[in-house]
């Protein structure tokens, strides 16, 4: 029930990965609501892939989460993580309110030992090819120490997501110099130094899409803050694009000789080619999908839960943590 396009786009994802992965999937929410749409995007015609677990709530996207949660001991977000914690699913997604997916996550499956805070790991696209950045959203108030923790669990996420044995970490700063940032990114700056890690020091905004790291650390909301200002960024050069093409025959034609490559370029930097984000540094599995997704986007995230559960995502982010 969650996400600006709930439960038409939800659904029809759902039964695209129960058709196309194999994998089962419980789709939570009220019962009648939900089985309505699934039974209109199948014809009538549900894979056995698919089931639905009826809950009478779900949170909405303006709600307080801490004090929806309270009032609301079904809601759909809740039920869904004590599923995981019960060993009834391997993970979550979810596409609805992302403080109340990480509250609920974080009370039924509790942290990794050595974690102390969960992080959001986004995939984002770089002139290299992608790169993890965390955290973006889920702790705003970091300490140096988890910053660090960000580090080594980012580090364990990109060797399953982008299969690279030894990322390199970066750390987002003001200045490229050790002594530059706030007082928190200067001590994070030591930890990250001393903690083994293939640490290439502090990276400015202007480097976010440069390619120089493979795994972009910084506190939840600075990450957030960036992420959305690259998403709005995107949108408007698409915007800007379309009209000056749109001003004269040649640069028309051009614009159609060009297409292939424009719309490479745009699936490059579309969050739906992965639909989800790990929530990083819990002893479950849980997945953030953004608020617009579509069925596509619902689709692969999915199926990127499926690839992380069968990565042994948790298990490895657990031996990160332990250290050598």
């Amino acid at each position: 029930m969650g996400g600006d396009f709930a439960p038409r786009e939800v659904v029809a994802g759902a039964v695209a990965a129960a058709r196309d992965t194999g994998v089962s999937v419980i789709l939570v929410g009220p019962v009648d609501q939900v089985s309505a749409e699934a039974h209109r995007v199948t014809e009538g015609h549900l894979p056995d892939s698919l089931s639905i677990f009826d809950t009478p709530d779900f949170i909405a996207m303006d709600a307080a989460p801490r004090e929806a949660l309270r009032r609301m001991p079904r809601a759909s977000v809740k039920v869904a993580a004590e599923l995981v914690a019960r060993g009834e699913a391997d993970g979550f997604y979810s596409l609805g309110h992302t403080g109340a997916t990480v509250l609920a996550a974080h009370a039924a499956f509790g942290v990794l030992e050595g974690a102390e805070r969960p992080a959001i790991a986004v995939l984002v696209p770089t002139l290299a090819g992608s790169a993890v950045l965390l955290d973006t959203g889920a702790t705003l108030d970091c300490r140096p120490v988890h910053l660090r923790l960000f580090g080594l669990m980012g580090a364990a996420y990109s060797t399953i997501a982008l299969g690279i044995e030894r990322p390199r970490v970066g750390l987002l700063s003001v200045g490229e110099e050790a002594g530059k940032g706030t007082e928190l990114v200067r001590e994070a700056h030591a930890l990250l130094a001393a903690s083994g890690l293939n640490f290439v020091g502090n990276l400015e905004a202007r480097d976010f899409f440069s390619g120089r790291a493979d795994v972009i650390v910084c506190d939840g909301f600075t990450g957030n803050v960036a992420l959305k200002v690259g998403e709005g960024l995107a949108d408007a050069m698409e915007v800007l694009l379309k009209k000056e093409l749109a001003k004269s025959l040649a640069a028309r034609v051009g614009g159609r000789l060009a297409k292939a490559a424009f719309l490479r370029v745009r699936d490059r930097a579309d969050s739906s080619e992965y639909g989800g984000a790990p929530l990083l540094g819990l002893r479950g599995l849980a997945l953030v999908g953004h608020g617009r997704s579509d069925a596509r986007a619902v689709r692969n995230g999915i199926a990127t839960a499926v690839r992380l559960v069968e990565g042994q995502l948790v298990r490895r982010l657990r031996d990160a943590l332990a250290g050598p």
